[in-house]
């Protein structure tokens, strides 16, 4: 029945987005509040604090491939769980030089290359999370098709933008369902490792990142130093910092640690998160 309900959840949404009207780029998205140049460099606060995400991103890469997962104890309980998390590091240190790229120049063609690595981002953090909470074998199946969507919304909105008709709905679903829905998976599955707490942090940074990114305005009107958006990059560059803070300090829960260990290598491990 939890299965059943993400599922459902997950077609209503779809069904859900299907009937809105189809949501053009707001031509004034691009226009931030900080536009302030520096040695040549426009929108200098808004292009150099994507660093954050450049050095997150090959922190996490280099941590992955020298701390192969071990069935004993490790970060990571199967080796094929190390996947997500590379392709979502790749994809945080891809949005760094994207946005970059965006903010020097910000029209809608460059905001292609800002997007495009953020979704990837995103369907491989939730791809892990489905394959931690649910099913391993659910988050396998699921990886390449869940990334391959998330890429396609952005695709489909930029081809449609050259023919004068981006639709931003798909982009905007793949962005905030699994914002919504890995909270709910985490109340209602068993863990397989520990610091569930940190992934509810991740969450929340994010959110808070979103809620900057509403008020970029309003929060350089205080005091004309750092706008809103400029924190949004900081806030979203630390949620993925705290995913992979997470990553080097959790261990297995024992009990399923347990099951794993005693499972033969040959065969799928069983437990109650199996599908």
């Amino acid at each position: 029945m939890r299965v059943l309900l993400i599922i459902g959840l997950a077609i209503a949404a779809t069904v859900a987005v299907l009937f809105l009207p189809p949501i053009a780029q707001d031509k004034a998205y691009h226009n931030f509040a900080d536009a302030r140049s520096l040695l040549g460099v426009p929108n200098l606060l808004n292009v150099i604090s994507n660093i954050p995400f450049v050095v997150v991103g090959a922190l996490g890469v280099i941590f992955l491939l020298r701390q192969w997962p071990m069935l004993q104890g490790g970060p990571l309980i199967d080796p094929w769980e190390r996947w997500p998390f590379l392709v979502l590091f790749a994809g945080v240190g891809l949005t760094g030089f994207g946005s970059a790229y965006y903010h020097l120049v910000p029209t809608n063609a460059t905001l292609f290359w800002d997007r495009l690595p953020m979704t990837i981002a995103f369907m491989s953090f939730f791809t892990a999370i489905i394959a931690e909470r649910i099913s391993l074998r659910a988050g396998r199946r699921l990886f390449l098709p869940l990334v391959a969507a998330g890429m396609g919304s952005v695709v489909s909105w930029h081809l449609g933008e050259l023919q004068g008709a981006g639709d931003l709905r798909f982009y905007g679903l793949i962005q905030f369902f699994p914002l919504l829905t890995i909270p709910l998976m985490l109340f209602l599955f068993p863990p397989r490792y520990t610091r569930t707490g940190d992934l509810f942090g991740v969450v929340g940074l994010y959110a808070l990142a979103k809620i900057f990114e509403l008020f970029d305005a309003q929060i350089f009107a205080l005091g004309r130093l750092v706008s809103g958006h400029t924190l949004k990059h900081l806030a979203s560059a630390m949620a993925a910092y705290w995913i992979l803070r997470m990553l080097r300090k959790r261990s297995p829960v024992e009990s399923f640690h347990a099951q794993e260990s005693a499972a033969p290598l040959t065969t799928a491990p069983t437990s109650p998160i199996c599908l």
